[in-house]
């Protein structure tokens, strides 16, 4: 056994400390300091071997197309900007039973080539269910029932797979470090070792992780830095719609989704998410908005509904779904001051349809209107949308790839659209639509309280 000693090391930076302090010297974080055992071990480094590299020029680095694996899964590939690069490494996470194994084995399943699926969460029995569930095959998936990283490798070495999968990065360990599996060191250590290990042999690898009870991804923070590309699995366990989001991508966008419905049979992509997300039945019910929001490059239709109700007690209710709660109160306080509604004594439910989460200031002048049509009791105009930020003084800011949001708006039919008056749209895009230009809320409320 090596020689170890306590180290104190920080879950949200990654601070290394030889004494606990209450506050983190590296981010400021407070009690985030936790007590670990470092170990002097050199045998992890041994797994494999890293060639030394030399430093060279920039001008004489030799520019190569990226190489990348693509899977079946047309919506995974968008996520990740077309594919997974060889030698890159991405950490899918999300809560529990959202469904994050079901996803990774549908993909080893589909491909036509020499996948490792290591399980240490599932036994093989297991493993061989869900894969009759879904109903694919494929005679080149190896599953590995292995927790010890030592003979992941050499197995690893034995098998040459083109993709790798790990599930998950809390449940391995190294033998020579003196820790617990599932500690900061061991996550820390462990995943180390697989990025050298995939760098070097130039392998695509999935690591699925664990989530907090606040959302957040278990183990320390460094662990999303050190990986090339984070995917966040995102959903309701009460909704059908599961929705992967990329929150890093070293090889393409940020921010960019996949949506899924979720069936008995394991979860199925949704490549028109409009039709979807969109009720068809709205005609003549208040309270219902459409807008335009922009996920990394995707324009997507979303369905604002709010409900505006007189306070049954004292103190009125803010209840909000899928949106930010302080962006939204300060959408209500521009509606009491700029626009002269008295919403201070009124409940006021907003909720966004399929539930997705959005953060996107451009579904601004769908809220409000959603909230206007509640208010007063009447239904907007059908085939209608909404695309546009309010700022706090009540004007209409335009927003960003506008043109991209108004060609997906027309595609679903809808012709007339609310936006900024200094809104730059084209005049080829301009002449398939209805365009009402407005600047300020108040605009606004004349325009659908006629």
């Amino acid at each position: 056994m090596s020689k170890s000693k306590s180290i104190f090391y920080c879950t949200s930076c990654g601070h290394e400390s030889p004494k606990w302090t209450g506050k983190c010297n590296g981010c400021g974080a407070w009690n985030s300091m936790e007590e670990q055992i470092a170990t002097s071990s050199k045998n992890k480094s041994k797994l494999f071997e890293v060639k030394t590299n030399k430093a060279i020029p920039v001008d004489e680095i030799v520019e190569n197309n990226t190489q990348r694996l693509e899977t079946k899964d047309k919506e995974f590939n968008r996520v990740v900007g077309g594919g997974l690069v060889h030698g890159s490494v991405t950490l899918l996470a999300g809560e529990p039973g959202i469904g994050k194994s079901t996803l990774t084995l549908k993909l080893a399943l589909s491909l036509n080539q020499k996948v490792l699926y290591v399980t240490g969460e599932e036994s093989n029995e297991q493993i061989k269910l869900r894969a009759k569930r879904l109903s694919a095959e494929n005679k080149n998936c190896f599953i590995l029932n292995e927790t010890k990283l030592e003979n992941i490798v050499l197995e690893t070495e034995k098998i040459k797979p083109d993709l790798m999968i790990v599930d998950s990065i809390q449940t391995l360990s190294l033998e020579d470090v003196d820790a617990v599996q599932g500690s900061t060191t061991q996550i820390r250590l462990c995943a180390e070792v697989l990025i050298k290990y995939a760098k070097t042999k130039n392998i695509p690898t999935l690591i699925i992780g664990h989530v907090t009870k606040e959302g957040a991804i278990a183990g320390p923070k460094v662990l999303e830095h050190m990986v090339d590309t984070v995917l966040q699995f995102e959903g309701d366990k009460n909704h059908i719609y599961r929705i992967v989001r990329s929150t890093k991508n070293r090889f393409g966008s940020t921010n960019s989704i996949g949506i899924y419905e979720m069936f008995e049979d394991g979860l199925k992509e949704v490549l028109s998410p409009n039709k979807l997300l969109i009720s068809e039945n709205t005609s003549n019910l208040s309270g219902i908005a459409i807008g335009c929001s922009l996920e990394g490059i995707r324009p997507i239709m979303i369905e604002i509904q709010a409900l505006s109700s007189t306070a049954t007690y004292g103190t009125p209710q803010r209840s909000f779904n899928g949106l930010d709660g302080k962006r939204l109160n300060m959408l209500l306080a521009v509606l009491e001051k700029r626009g002269g509604l008295k919403l201070n004594q009124k409940d006021i439910f907003i909720n966004v349809t399929g539930g997705i989460k959005l953060n996107d200031p451009a579904i601004d002048l769908a809220i409000i209107s959603a909230v206007l049509s509640s208010n007063f009791d009447f239904a907007i105009p059908e085939k209608t949308c909404f695309i546009g930020e309010v700022g706090l003084s009540g004007e209409i800011r335009p927003v960003s790839r506008i043109n991209e949001r108004i060609e997906e708006v027309v595609k679903m039919g809808i012709k007339n659209i609310y936006l900024s008056k200094y809104a730059k749209v084209s005049n080829k895009i301009a002449e398939k639509c209805s365009l009402i230009k407005i600047v300020k809320v108040q605009e606004i409320i004349q325009q659908l309280i006629k």
